[in-house]
């Protein structure tokens, strides 16, 4: 009876000594050496159950990392393979488009073989490109950080802790090693604990513009429109009025007139951007976006234009260049800026004409609105509730197309007329230089438009301050 079950016991110390060759060869020699020189097997078990055991579990995990790992090179390499692949498709679907470009201008449309060509192409890369997405998710589902394989396995840290080492050395005692399942879990994006990447931002929608300017010029002026590339007009320079009293049978006086025949030419003002079809594709905000901001780069430097425009090359000539002077006779000691416009409004009066608006840059129209008298009560406006922006009977328009320092007074409503040629508007297209072959598109805004000023001496334009002090 007590020969069977030490027969069992030597089976299964045979069996563990077995199991753990297969796991561990140092742990197995151990126990083996334990049982040799002591002839105490079932000390040999009850130290180094837990020994082989342990070893066991962590082998297995082990075992699944070094699987996981080779799992990983495997697919790294097949993406690398996946990649070469489509950059030599990338480079033979060019040189079959550029074949195709030279078919076109030769026979006026493309060869059945090489169309066949570009689309074998197209379809391998999109089979392989699908390919690529899938590999890449698995990669990233499975978790094939560097990080993570640089470090030791959790066999070899068994190995190498100090209960271990010690029991291999002496051939007896209980080797223990503690697990962590994680450090502590943070907002980092790498290392252990680190679950930054499952945190996703809340995307606010649309586009965050900065502030645009309001134009307001233009609305100022008479509006028109031409089908020609130039604007003719008749004006009259010069009149000698001979009209007077006369005798009966008195002899009648001769008056004059004189004229000129002016021509303003139509200019052209555009811009243009490019971007890929991809981005356009996947962002559907965005071309609408890009075309709204061109077409507000267009109303910005019109505004300009049509303002203080020198005339120069493709430039307009704008309202100031051909504005009247201020008469600084009209200018009194002690003057103010309210006072200055208000003269500048009565020398346009005295050429007959009645001023429609003024215009100022925002710093001197705030600095009118925050005038005081002597008690330090404002004198312009009650700052509860503001006040209409109007001086002299006339609205103000404040905007910075204006330097500061300066004004300009005017009967704009008839001092001078925009023609619109080609309105504003925005094209797109793939037929761009190398736009084809790069899948880029090129977005164009462009208009066409004159400018003509009719009365020059209906606006006044001037410093608010003394020039000569």
């Amino acid at each position: 009876m007590k020969r069977t079950l030490m027969g069992r016991v030597f089976v299964a110390v045979g069996a563990l000594i077995a199991v753990a060759f297969a796991v561990d060869a140092h742990a197995a020699s151990a126990v083996a050496a334990h049982v040799l020189q002591h002839g105490d097997i079932l000390g040999a078990l009850g130290d180094h159950v837990w020994t082989v055991a342990g070893i066991g579990s962590v082998a297995a995990i082990d075992g699944l990392r070094r699987k996981s790992a080779i799992d990983n090179a495997d697919d790294k390499n097949e993406i690398k393979s996946i990649v070469d692949a489509l950059a030599k498709r990338d480079s033979e679907m060019k040189s079959f488009c550029e074949k195709a470009t030279e078919e076109i201008k030769s026979t006026g449309k493309i060869a059945t073989e090489t169309k066949s060509a570009l689309e074998k192409l197209s379809t391998d890369g999109v089979e392989m490109q699908a390919r690529l997405t899938e590999l890449e998710q698995k990669l990233a589902r499975r978790g094939a950080g560097s990080a993570e394989h640089d470090a030791k396995s959790i066999g070899a840290q068994f190995t190498d802790c100090d209960d271990f080492k010690a029991l291999a050395s002496k051939g007896r005692g209980i080797a223990r090693m503690a697990l962590k399942a994680v450090t502590s879990i943070t907002s980092a994006t790498t290392g252990t604990g680190g679950v930054g990447d499952a945190i996703r931002p809340d995307r606010q929608p649309g586009i965050i513009t900065p502030q645009l300017r309001q134009m307001t010029i233009r609305d100022l002026l008479l509006q028109g429109r031409t089908a020609s590339n130039a604007i003719e007009y008749v004006k009259e320079t010069g009149f000698q009025n001979m009209a007077a009293m006369v005798a009966e049978g008195g002899a009648k006086p001769q008056s004059d007139l004189s004229f000129d025949l002016v021509t303003t030419t139509v200019k052209t003002l555009a811009h243009w951007v490019r971007a890929s079809k991809q981005v356009l594709a996947d962002i559907p905000l965005l071309q609408s976006y890009i075309d709204g901001r061109l077409r507000y780069g267009l109303q910005y430097v019109e505004e300009n234009q049509i303002l203080a425009g020198d005339g120069t090359g493709q430039n307009l000539l704008g309202l100031i260049p051909q504005a009247t002077a201020f008469n600084e006779a009209l200018r009194k000691a002690g003057d103010t800026s309210i006072d200055v416009i208000r003269r500048a409004i009565l020398q346009a009066r005295i050429a007959e004409y009645r001023p429609s608006g003024i215009v100022l840059n925002p710093n001197d129209w705030a600095d009118i609105e925050l005038q005081k008298d002597t008690t330090g009560q404002y004198i312009w406006v009650n700052v509860q509730d503001g006040g209409q922006q109007r001086m002299w009977k006339l609205p103000v328009i404040d905007t910075n197309a204006i330097a500061a320092g300066k004004f300009l007074v005017g009967a704009f409503n008839m001092a001078a007329e925009v023609f619109d040629r080609e309105d504003a508007n925005v094209e797109v297209s793939t037929e761009d230089a190398d736009n084809f072959t790069k899948n880029m598109v090129t977005i164009r805004a462009e208009e066409r438009l004159a400018l003509a000023v009719y009365r020059p001496e209906s606006l006044i334009y001037g410093d608010l301050a003394d020039p000569t002090p």
